[in-house]
């Protein structure tokens, strides 16, 4: 039996962030599996591009729902989806996020509140509302897109990101033996609009460093699949956060952000 004719019928899954990258992957292969996908970012005409062609190619449902998840209007939006007992949601994808490029002193703090509230505080408001009726049914997955950069040392974004993996962790100790499996992926750079939108020169990172957001994704689902609290796709990542736990502070910062 394959994947896709294991699917439940009707299931639905709600991604944060899918208008491209790793969002986008994200809902592609989840509508290639048969799930019905509700699409949420910034973009409305991006989103309903999207969510023609998820329609168009896979046979599925594609809802969208336009929502700035840095802001609280929107993320209440959101909310009031999940929580909705009329349309159940069996799958969370908590993707939306953001970099900034400068080091932390020379950020604009009202920047780096967003930034925080964006991953943190919208990824754990989400995640509780999603939660009673995946528990309800005793069925569901959440997933956190966190990064590698969680078990590094980043400034700000490693210690948003450190917290979606200890979140997660618990979360799936919490609530696996209860049919809700929750993981936190950690990808490295991956080749997405991330760092473009950051303005970042992505030359400074060595070119083995880079992953395809579709083997980000096939590796995190299947991962949560498995009921694995965290997911680090590829070997070569999975050895480097080893180390990383390890090597002294100086040597686990990461090769420095510089501007294009």
């Amino acid at each position: 039996m394959t994947e896709q004719a294991a699917t439940p019928a009707g299931t639905t899954a709600l991604v944060t962030g899918a208008t491209a990258g790793i969002g986008a992957e994200f809902a592609r292969q989840l509508a290639e599996q048969g799930h019905n996908v509700v699409l949420v970012a910034r973009d409305t005409a991006r989103l309903q591009a999207n969510a023609q062609e998820l329609e168009n190619h896979y046979g599925v449902r594609a809802e969208v729902l336009a929502a700035d998840l840095a802001d609280d209007a929107g993320v209440a939006a959101v909310v009031a989806r999940l929580a909705d007992p009329a349309r159940p949601l069996d799958i969370l994808v908590n993707n939306a996020g953001m970099g900034l490029l400068h080091p932390f002193e020379d950020n604009d703090i009202e920047e780096e509140a967003r930034h925080l509230k964006l991953h943190v505080e919208t990824a754990m408001r989400l995640t509780h509302a999603a939660l009673p009726g995946m528990l309800s049914r005793h069925s569901g997955r959440i997933i956190n897109v966190a990064s590698v950069a969680a078990f590094l040392l980043r400034g700000s974004y490693s210690a948003a990101k450190a917290w979606l993996v200890s979140f997660s962790r618990w979360a799936n100790l919490a609530y696996s033996n209860r049919g809700v499996n929750v993981t936190a992926v950690c990808p490295g750079f991956t080749h997405t609009e991330f760092h473009d939108r950051m303005g970042m020169d992505k030359t400074v990172t060595p070119r083995w460093m880079w992953l395809r957001a579709e083997r980000v994704v096939r590796e995190g689902l299947a991962d949560n699949a498995k009921g694995k609290a965290v997911s680090i796709p590829t070997k070569r990542y999975k050895v480097l956060t080893a180390a990383g736990r390890v090597l002294p502070d100086r040597l686990v910062a990461g090769p420095p952000r510089r501007a294009k």
